[in-house]
Formats: structure tokens, sequence, C-alpha cells
């Protein structure tokens, strides 16, 4: 049905018009929700910010840099798997707090020319959103992965955090971390977007495949 309206010019139409109830913002809508949903998905789960690289976490700049014997042996070789995987576990923790965050925005941002945001690149859609939020997934988070720096269950977790350098304890370790978490959350998004628009076929949203099939 949507691919016969298409056809017959819905993409002509303002972005504010609707056949049968269905938008163009309703399809950017859909778009950036199946968009957030999956990138989400893969980030939260285990293995998440380590396994794809990527999306890996990278370890925090100061670790290592006091030259002493326990900065050298937790930036080992031998121990600094270990590490990104306890790093990456603390940022599946902000990723999950953002999530419902992304969704909200997605529900309640104005689009003020989705015909364009169709008709624009891989990621316009996520662009479009990320410059909407602006820093304040950042914000949002860093209180959370704060906590989670502080109560963190992994010894060399915390001893590494205990020999950091350059940076305001864990709050400032937060912050870092917010930064490197929101960037990879825009990043997965963003992927997800263009997959589903090289490839229709494979969307699951039955409007949304006969609509980027048919543009």
């Amino acid at each position: 049905m949507l691919g016969g309206l298409v056809a017959t010019g819905l993409l002509a139409l303002p972005a504010c018009s609707t056949m049968q109830g269905y938008s163009l913002t309703d399809a950017i809508r859909r778009l950036l929700l199946l968009s957030s949903q999956n990138a989400f998905d893969r980030l939260t789960a285990p293995g998440g910010f380590y396994e794809d690289r990527l999306s890996r976490i990278e370890l925090p700049q100061g670790l290592g840099k006091g030259g002493d014997k326990l900065t050298n042996f937790l930036t080992s070789a031998v121990f600094r798997e270990q590490l990104e995987k306890g790093f990456a576990k603390i940022a599946r923790r902000g990723a999950a707090y953002a999530a419902p965050r992304v969704a909200d925005a997605i529900r309640t941002v104005s689009i003020p020319d989705a015909q364009a945001l169709i008709r624009s690149g891989p990621t316009g859609a996520t662009q479009f959103l990320r410059q909407a939020m602006g820093g304040s997934l950042i914000e949002v988070m860093v209180p959370e992965l704060g906590e989670a720096i502080r109560v963190a269950d992994d010894p060399l977790v915390a001893q590494a955090i205990a020999s950091l350098t350059g940076l305001d304890n864990a709050g400032g370790l937060a912050r870092n971390l917010a930064g490197q978490v929101d960037a990879q959350i825009w990043n997965a998004i963003g992927r997800e977007e263009e997959t589903m628009r090289a490839h229709p076929d494979t969307i699951a949203d039955p409007l949304l495949r006969h609509l980027f099939k048919a543009s």
C-alpha cells in the first residue's frame, strides 16, 4: 500500500502531510526507533563495547602514565584484555541508562522536513537526532557511570581507577567514559540506519520496507 502511495507522489507532499494516517514524519520516527533499538540491543548485550571492534571502548588515556610498577602491571598485555572487558561492562550500564532517553527524544523531537531526511544520506536521520539532542546523553550518563565506577566489582578495574593520573578521580573518568559511550551510541545507530536504507528487504517494519524500496 505504502509503495503505491510513494509511486503516486507521496514523497512530493509536505513533511506534515498524511495519507490514510501515515506521514513521512511517522516514517522518520519509525526509522529512528528501529535503528536505535537494534543499536542498543547490540551495545547492551554481553560483550557489547568489546567484542565488536567498531564499538570498542578505549582505556582511559591517563592509565599507566605514572610509570610505577602498578600502572605498568595494569596495562601489560596479559591484563589489558581483562581491563578492557571491565570498562566495557561499565559502558554497557551507561548505554542502558541512555536508551530510554533516546526513545523519548525520537517520540517528541520536532521534525521540520521529514521529506529531506527520507532523501538524505545513509545516516541522515541519525545525524539530525544527534544534533537535536546535543550533549544531553553525556550529561545523563555521567552520574550513572560515576556510580558504576565507584562500586566496580572487578578488582582489576578498581586498581586501574586508583592508578589513574590526569583525571579528576571517578568524576573525570566518568565524563571521559560518557563521551566515548555517547560517540559509540550514535555510531551504532547510524550503522543500523545505513543498513536499513541499503537493504530495505531486511527491515522488519513493512511500511518502512515499502517506503525505502520505492524511494
